[in-house]
Parts: C-alpha cells; structure tokens; sequence
C-alpha cells in the first residue's frame, strides 16, 4: 500500500483526495518539486527546497511549512513507504476556494507529497541513445511566464509532448519566440562541438535546472569549456554529441534529432564521461550525508 503526505497527514494512496474546487485543478494554480533518493538520501534537498520557496515567492504564495519541516515530511514519506531509492513529487496549490482568479478566494495551500519507488530507465537508453524533436510549440515568453516558477500549469510542455510523441520522438524541444533553444519538456539541453559544451542561457527563457547547474559545475571542474548562450537549431543539428538532463534522468545521450544523425549516431565520449563524473558527484554526496 502506498502512502501520501496530504496536508499534515499519511493517507493511504486511495484516501488522498483532492477537493474539485482546488485552484490547483480548477487553474493550475501552485508550484512543485521532482527530487530523487538514492540509498534513502535525498539528492540535493536544499538547493530543491530553496527553489520551491522563490517559486513561490514569484505566484505570492506562503508555503505552509519550513525549510526543515518540509525535509522532515520528505523524509516521513518515504520511510512510511519503506523507500530508498526513490521518485519524489512535492506539489503545493493554492488550495480549495470558491470558483474565480483572485488567489484570496483559498485559505489554505494544498500540500502534497508523493513517493514512489525509483524504476531505473532502461539501460538501452543510455547505451544506444534517443531521438528527440525540435517542435513548433514555442515555449513560454518569459514576459508572460517568469521561467523561474516551478508551475503546475504544464499545458504548453504537455502540447510540445505530444508533437514529440507524434514524431515518434523521446523528447521535444522548444524554441522561444525570437527562434532561439530553450529546453525540453521535462528536461534541459546540452550539445558538444570540438570539445566545448554549449547550453541554452537562462536568458533564453528557461527554468535554471538544478540538474543543469551541477553538470555545468561538474564538467568546469573537469577542465571543459562550457558555454551558456542563444543558440538555433542548426547549431544543434551540427553539433558532435547531444545530451538531456533533468533530476530523474541525470544525463542521456541523443542520437538523433529531427532527421539529423548527431555525430557518429551513438553516445559519444564526452557525454559517457560526464555521465560517468555525475554519478562519481553523487556518490559524494551521499557519502558526506
């Protein structure tokens, strides 16, 4: 049996209802986290917990708990569950309030957090690589959507998914408005030319991945030029590796995208060796925790 934290409290997975006038569902109204446990550690918590409170800050929305006492109900989820390596999803909405925009309408936030038993990715993916598509959804302006807010409101991911799906493609990715990369649906771009890493800037209109920020990080240390700008698909097209990242995937080699083979058509040697330097900064992590 599965259990969710719901506002305070482990409920069995079948008793965690959510009311239909929850500003969550009724507008997409509130903010989340992904996080990953290995080994019972949580990955990175602080860095995942200070951005749920500035995504919050930036939708004017007072989270209900704590810095600590959001780590203590992380950790209660998952050992109510019997957990160590895990998937984690923290959600907070608005909360339950009469039908309209105005955020007063809810007194209290919605606070969720579920945890579920981590399923390795197939290990083809990472040995073979995947084919990704650059959609014509374009991702948020971030005029009208500051990128920094983790949102619950996922519609224009979900229509770049399923252009992907339609393609037959693992991922899609999003140009913004003036045409330039930004991200992917669930996850943040990386290419390789003659040995230097390029990645979309944050002023492309992208949320600053945790994930992306330590594999920039991890790849510094190691002696790789990493450079952050605005790049077009063509640049990706005639890139000599690709790869995507988020917290769940950590880092998987593209082959493919749209019609162009990338490189050789499989992993290359930069990918495979970063890939190789994040699991060595994991298990750092975990040893000092």
């Amino acid at each position: 049996m599965m259990f969710i934290y719901l506002n305070g409290k482990l409920v069995p997975e079948e008793k965690a209802l959510v009311s239909v006038f929850d500003h969550g569902f009724l507008y997409g109204d509130g903010i989340y986290e992904t996080m990953r446990a290995y080994r019972g550690i949580v990955f990175l918590i602080d860095e995942h917990i200070k951005r749920l409170f500035r995504s919050g800050n930036l939708i004017r929305l007072k989270i209900p708990q704590s810095e600590e006492e959001i780590k203590k109900s992380i950790y209660r989820t998952l050992k109510k569950n019997n957990l160590k390596d895990a998937y984690i999803r923290l959600s907070i909405s608005r909360g339950s309030g009469e039908i309209g925009l105005d955020p007063e309408l809810c007194k209290e936030p919605t606070f969720v957090i579920i945890t579920k038993r981590f399923k390795e990715y197939p290990e083809e993916l990472y040995r073979k690589g995947v084919t990704v598509s650059i959609v014509n959804t374009r991702r948020n302006a971030p005029e009208a959507l500051n990128p920094k807010i983790k949102s619950l409101n996922f519609l224009n991911n979900i229509l770049a998914k399923i252009e992907a799906k339609e393609a037959g493609t693992y991922e899609a990715i999003m140009l913004n408005y003036r045409g330039y990369l930004t991200e992917g649906t669930i996850t943040n771009i990386f290419f390789v030319k003659r040995g230097s890493i390029f990645t979309p800037s944050i002023e492309a209109g992208i949320l600053d991945g945790i994930t992306r920020d330590l594999i920039i990080r991890v790849a510094e240390r190691n002696g790789k030029n990493v450079k952050e700008g605005l790049y077009t698909p063509e640049d990706l097209y005639s890139a000599d590796e690709a790869f995507i990242t988020n917290t769940t995937l950590e880092i998987l080699p593209v082959i493919k995208i749209d019609k162009n083979v990338i490189g050789k058509g499989i992993p290359g040697s930069v990918t495979k060796d970063l890939h190789r330097r994040y699991r060595e900064e994991v298990e750092r992590y975990l040893r000092a925790k």
